[in-house]
């Protein structure tokens, strides 16, 4: 699926949208006090989504789809159009981690179901509010619409099965984007045991944005990624993390180069390390 929109938008260009009366405006800001401090300060008419709670269906048992599981397409369905997104609106998202919190899994999950006009804020609230983009504690109401119309995810996935069957496929690529020392196995602050996947190679995520803390240019990333894929196709690369939600980060950032979006593993290391596979480690 090739880009319809610019996947990144720039707190300048955000400012001149807002009187748009097609914006919706959505945080997406993680963590235990998550919701209190989105209280407390957020962009004007922004609603909030819980990653937990609203963006994925999570089971009692991690080994079955990982820590953060998609919901079920009804629920997501009438989610957006309790908020009052429909095909026709330009939904940007922001968290204060530049996407690697959850900003780029609800982009990702909007662009399965087909939505065209949805961005990420490069820089994220920080950056909105180093401009002057007007932030305040107001309640924001939605004017609900009716349930997304959508029946299917439009962006590939790969399974567990097909991760075990092409990690060490010459023809594949496995990118995990966790951080270097959960990857070497040096330990693991989240799931059970430390490590990666045979023949996954290491990109973390951080290294989609510069030292300022922005996405690098699209030309630059186009370049890094194409350098790392080689021949293959987005067909056989297949991206993932700890729990399918900060692997949404480097799509979104392939996205921005112009490149095909690859197959998201969604269960990711949260479900591979607790089924009995096979685990590797630098060490």
């Amino acid at each position: 699926m090739k880009n319809d929109i610019v996947p990144i938008i720039e707190a300048a260009a955000l400012l001149d949208l807002q009187k748009n009366e097609n914006l919706v405006l959505v945080a997406v800001t993680t963590g235990p006090n998550a919701q209190e401090l989105y209280q407390k300060k957020h962009l004007d008419n922004a609603f909030f989504l819980d990653l937990t709670t609203q963006l994925s269906n999570i089971k009692e048992d991690f080994a079955q789809g990982g820590r953060h599981p998609l919901p079920e397409i009804a629920v997501f369905a009438q989610l957006l159009g309790s908020i009052g997104v429909s095909p026709d609106s330009h939904v940007v998202v922001y968290d204060d981690k530049n996407g690697a919190n959850a900003a780029a899994r609800l982009w990702w999950m909007l662009k399965a179901i087909g939505h065209i006009k949805v961005q990420v804020l490069n820089g994220g609230i920080q950056a909105a509010e180093k401009i002057g983009y007007p932030i305040n504690d107001k309640v924001v109401t939605a004017k609900e619409v009716s349930p997304y119309p959508f029946s299917t995810w439009q962006l590939a996935m790969a399974t567990i099965e097909e991760v075990a069957d092409q990690s060490e496929n010459e023809d594949y690529l496995v990118i995990d984007v966790r951080e270097a020392y959960r990857y070497n196995g040096e330990s693991e602050p989240i799931d059970l045991v430390a490590g990666h996947i045979p023949g996954a190679v290491n990109v973390p995520l951080t290294t989609n944005l510069s030292d300022d803390g922005l996405f690098l240019s699209p030309s630059a990333l186009k370049e890094k990624y194409q350098n790392l894929m080689g021949n293959r196709n987005s067909e056989n690369t297949i991206v993932h993390c700890g729990s399918g939600v900060t692997a949404c980060h480097t799509l979104l950032a392939m996205d921005y180069a112009g490149l095909e979006i690859p197959k998201l593993y969604v269960g990711s290391w949260s479900e591979w390390s607790r089924n009995d596979k096979v685990i590797a480690t630098e060490l």
